[in-house]
């Protein structure tokens, strides 16, 4: 089901508001996930390790670690390092706190609506003393991270389960090609037969590729690394895909490139252009080091990143398009750099 607030209430205020919904399945326990977040999602794991550490009644955090200059980006977790209890909480701190962050997957108990509550309460207090008028609102924004995190740390009800999976946030369209990336990877590990193979009188396959088997594939085409071809798209003779998502619908002509670049639904490239973004990666010499969320624009100019075409649009045969954002159907005429086209 989905549940909407009739205001932002913050992470915290979401789910106290919706309290009595969430608890109406009589669960023991429940997962808040972030929706802005990729991962393993290891949740089985988190199971466990709450059965392990504290008791009964206690919450986990899912951390992960991170480099000492993107760490104060996050909410930074102190834990003891025997017991892996949350000592000390702080969201984006000013100064290095840790290098243990919250990766915005949590494991709760019925019990955090007691803490929330107080929160809630507190709020209420307050407000009564600054006789604001519009309390009603303010009382019920709870942020989880500052609000109930900050509080919990060093009670003995709060534990940091630190995993070794891959995690990113999502923040901007860049790093959605990075989450493909990430996933693709995963596949390769744990379900390899969902990875395209390269056989005789198929396409050429480098690195990890998906591809829909409802999608019509040129046998001279070279897809990879990092490629995901959605249903019924279709790919002609000599086209070079890399590191690009490709959605349900469209049409890549002979001798295209796409590169950095989110196809969208139904959308048709022609002979011979050239679709290219800017790749925007962590380090890859630093294994601790997450994706940055770039702004849309810096200096009054588009920050060049990754291509995307909206649904239904049409590029010529014959231009370059880089570095640029086409907003759904659009059909274009000639070629575009480092622009918004709308």
């Amino acid at each position: 089901r989905y549940l909407q607030e009739y205001a932002a209430l913050g992470t915290g205020g979401g789910i106290y508001h919706f309290r009595d919904q969430i608890l109406s399945g009589g669960a023991e326990a429940f997962f808040v996930l972030n929706a802005d977040v990729c991962s393993e999602f290891p949740l089985q794991e988190m199971l466990e390790f709450r059965q392990r550490h504290g008791d009964a009644h206690s919450f986990v955090i899912l951390g992960t670690t991170a480099n000492r200059t993107q760490a104060l980006n996050y909410g930074c977790i102190v834990a003891n390092a025997d017991t892996q209890e949350v000592q000390h909480y702080v969201e984006k701190p000013s100064t290095f706190v840790s290098e243990i962050i919250n990766c915005g997957i949590y494991l709760f108990t019925p019990a955090i609506f007691q803490h929330i509550g107080e929160v809630f309460q507190r709020n209420q207090q307050e407000l009564v003393l600054e006789e604001s008028s519009n309390g009603w609102q303010r009382a019920e924004v709870i942020r989880l991270e500052q609000d109930v995190f900050t509080a919990l740390a060093g009670s003995g009800k709060l534990y940091v389960d630190k995993t070794d999976g891959f995690w990113s946030q999502i923040k901007s369209a860049g790093s959605a090609i990075y989450a493909s990336r990430l996933y693709l990877n995963q596949y390769n590990k744990s379900h390899p037969e969902r990875l395209a193979p390269n056989k005789p009188g198929g396409p050429v396959i480098r690195g990890n590729v998906y591809i829909h088997p409802t999608a019509s594939i040129h046998s001279t085409a070279v897809l990879g690394p990092n490629v995901s071809i959605g249903e019924g798209v279709t790919v002609g003779a000599g086209v070079r895909v890399r590191e690009s998502i490709v959605l349900h619908g469209a049409s890549l002509h002979d001798h295209t490139c796409v590169l950095n670049t989110i196809v969208g639904w139904d959308s048709t490239i022609g002979r011979w252009a050239r679709v290219e973004g800017t790749p925007s990666d962590p380090n890859p010499n630093d294994p601790y080091a997450k994706i940055d969320s770039e702004t849309l624009f810096r200096d009054g100019r588009l920050t060049p990143s990754i291509t995307i075409l909206g649904c239904s649009v049409t590029i010529p045969a014959e231009v370059v398009i880089l570095n640029s954002i086409v907003l759904p159907h659009k059909e274009l005429s000639r070629s575009y750099k480092n622009q918004i086209i709308l």
